[in-house]
């Protein structure tokens, strides 16, 4: 389960990478202010999604990382601190959610999962990127507003908030942790189908990153300090 993650690269990056994906008469309308880099996201921090706007605009805006946890999970507790992974979108809890007008991009420059290797230390992340100049990725996420409390000292709230799907681990992941790994979009083609086509279309795209198309960039680290901001 990623739990942690980073993005590094700058707004003008994000916008240029999403250009590929435009058709004749789109935009991206930049909502997120000043917006530095961010090397360690962890959950229930705010990071920059990309999703629908209003008509024939998309936004890249800020959203707090954790979708609203299954009722069943919450018996006897007194805040929702959100689910970060979806893998089952099979579930009633999550079907609601996987419709156009959820679905988003999480842009990402490198992730972690806890490193399950023989000997390893307990807890230590071991952090995947795309290249070890850290290229821009998309995570296939969905969001929702919704009204709850997450934190006792903040009382209820209503909150842009998202997660992302995972999957089956490729070979790199699977050796560090072998349970599941994010969904990552790298083709423009991909990153319209998952915001733009029919559910069941979209959910072809729920399979691993080819083996061999990611690095392992840092390791034993809470931060991805290291990532080239441009």
């Amino acid at each position: 389960m990623c739990n942690l993650y980073s993005q590094t690269k700058s707004q003008d990056a994000m916008r240029h990478v999403f250009d590929a994906m435009l058709e004749e008469g789109e935009e991206l309308v930049d909502r997120t202010g000043n917006l530095p880099p961010i090397p360690g996201i962890w959950p229930d921090y705010p990071a920059p999604i990309i999703r629908r706007g209003a008509g024939a605009a998309w936004q890249l805006t800020m959203a707090r990382w954790g979708m609203p946890t299954p009722a069943k999970f919450l018996e006897g507790k007194r805040v929702d601190k959100g689910v970060t992974n979806i893998r089952n979108v099979g579930s009633p809890h999550w079907r609601r959610w996987l419709g156009v007008e959820h679905r988003c991009l999480v842009p990402f420059t490198s992730f972690s999962e806890l490193d399950g290797r023989r000997g390893a230390s307990r807890n230590s992340p071991v952090w995947f990127a795309l290249g070890v100049d850290r290229p821009l990725g998309f995570f296939a996420g969905i969001r929702t507003t919704w009204t709850s409390v997450r934190k006792l000292k903040e009382g209820e709230v209503t909150a842009e908030i998202f997660g992302f799907l995972t999957c089956e681990p490729n070979a790199e992941v699977a050796a560090v942790h072998p349970k599941a790994m994010p969904l990552i979009l790298t083709r423009p083609e991909d990153w319209r189908c998952w915001l733009t086509a029919p559910t069941e279309k979209a959910l072809t795209l729920q399979r691993p990153l080819p083996d061999g198309r990611l690095t392992i960039v840092a390791e034993g680290v809470r931060e991805d300090v290291a990532n080239h901001v441009g």
